[in-house]
């Protein structure tokens, strides 16, 4: 009986844990810039960018809470294509003809790669995280340095 007992609860245990695996939680459909410059070759459509840092608590914080909330993603999914940056990277980016990259060859603090720079102009310092949307023609809809909650994301979006 007492054996019985184990092989119920073992097998409650595993159906369980399969369970959890096969429900995942929704996500956005992150592009590199490579594959955004592709997919608007061949259909044009808005752009979210969204710049975080690995330091930023609140970029963080968006990513685990805002950009896995099912309203945020599904409208992301369906209306944007979307690119996510560590504003701080050293991998080159090549995109409409451009090679970016950041001057450091070390990842740090505070030494924004070249994209970030040429997308804020020589003046502005940046504070993360950033979103910028652009519509199909590449004109700035909204362009955001903050936090943002689910219900702003979704109002801009």
């Amino acid at each position: 009986m007492r054996l019985l007992q184990y092989h119920i609860i073992f097998i409650l245990l595993t159906l369980g844990s399969v369970r959890a695996q096969t429900m995942t939680e929704p996500r956005v459909n992150w592009l590199t810039f490579e594959q955004l410059e592709d997919s608007l070759a061949v259909q044009p459509k808005p752009v979210l960018l969204f710049f975080h840092t690995e330091w930023c608590s609140y970029c963080k914080k968006m990513m685990r809470e805002n950009f896995t909330n099912e309203s945020v993603v599904n409208s992301i999914n369906q209306n944007y294509y979307a690119v996510e940056f560590d504003a701080e990277s050293v991998q080159e980016v090549a995109f409409e003809g451009l090679v970016l990259k950041n001057e450091s060859r070390q990842k740090r603090t505070g030494q924004y790669h070249d994209l970030v720079k040429l997308l804020l102009g020589k003046n502005k310092r940046p504070t993360f995280p950033f979103t910028i949307l652009l519509n199909a023609d590449f004109s700035v809809k909204s362009t955001n340095f903050n936090y943002l909650s689910v219900k702003q994301i979704l109002k801009i979006l």
